[in-house]
């Protein structure tokens, strides 16, 4: 399988990365997708991906960390693309996208950053990795303005099926995580369960967005069996199944070489 959406260079896998990506890797997991959140670790990432076989990175400003950027990191995220065309581990544009939920959040900043990054993505035809916190309508308005040709994930959803709908409407596939092994969100336990299983993709988001059963501990990468062992059950289909169609649709998205 592919986990779409891993912040593997965050703590507790920088300390030894080799250890926790073979932990990962024998549990089921051959390939990563690691978003970056801002200048501070692109380089961090893009490194991570050259030493280590399957994991694969964008790059992006994430809208969470908006104070530790300048009016100069478009430009800044322009010219990284730019180094980063002929590497074929940098695979999207991201993690990008709006979080009104923040504290002191500058709305007319974000939209900004996110214009850009959509039209960046475009340039260099890779796909987008979407957050978004308290913003869907700006979000959906802004996708349709700018809409990313090649596609792009909705990371960590846990919304409605009227949203979930309008995104794959817009090419922009549901990125399923922890949230499905809670039995209590059954709001987006009955969305995944009714949308095409090719419209969705896999993620841990580790080490956030734990696993029930594990609260409290660091959210890890070979969780995301668990992850898929519940979306079946969920969608009363083969386990195999799930497991085979996400990870071509995240292969296919991410133009990752099986």
């Amino acid at each position: 399988m592919i986990d779409s959406h891993c912040h593997f260079d965050f703590a507790p896998f920088a300390d030894n990365p080799y250890q926790a990506w073979t932990q990962a890797q024998q549990a089921g997991v051959k390939a990563m997708v690691i978003p970056t959140v801002g200048r501070s670790n692109w380089q961090t990432v893009s490194a991570l991906c050259q030493q280590l076989s399957g994991l694969y990175y964008g790059l992006g400003i994430h809208p969470f960390f908006y104070r530790q950027h300048s009016s100069e990191v478009v430009a800044e995220l322009t010219a990284r693309l730019a180094e980063a065309k002929e590497d074929d581990r940098c695979v999207a544009v991201g993690e990008c996208g709006l979080d009104f939920a923040v504290a002191g959040a500058q709305r007319e900043q974000q939209l900004e950053w996110l214009r850009a990054q959509l039209l960046l993505a475009n340039s260099y035809k890779l796909p987008v990795i979407l957050h978004c916190r308290k913003a869907f309508p700006e979000l959906v308005q802004l996708l349709r303005q700018h809409l990313p040709m090649a596609g792009g994930v909705y990371h960590g959803f846990s919304g409605s099926y009227q949203q979930a709908s309008q995104l794959v409407d817009l090419g922009i596939k549901i990125g399923v995580g922890g949230t499905i092994t809670y039995s209590r969100a059954q709001k987006t336990r009955a969305t995944v369960a009714k949308l095409p299983l090719s419209a969705l993709l896999l993620e841990t988001d580790a080490p956030d967005m734990p696993v029930a059963g594990y609260q409290g501990q660091p959210n890890r990468p070979e969780r995301l069996v668990d992850i898929a062992m519940v979306l079946a059950e969920i969608r009363a289909e083969d386990y195999a199944q799930v497991a085979q169609v996400t990870t071509l649709t995240t292969a296919e998205l991410f133009q990752i070489k099986l």
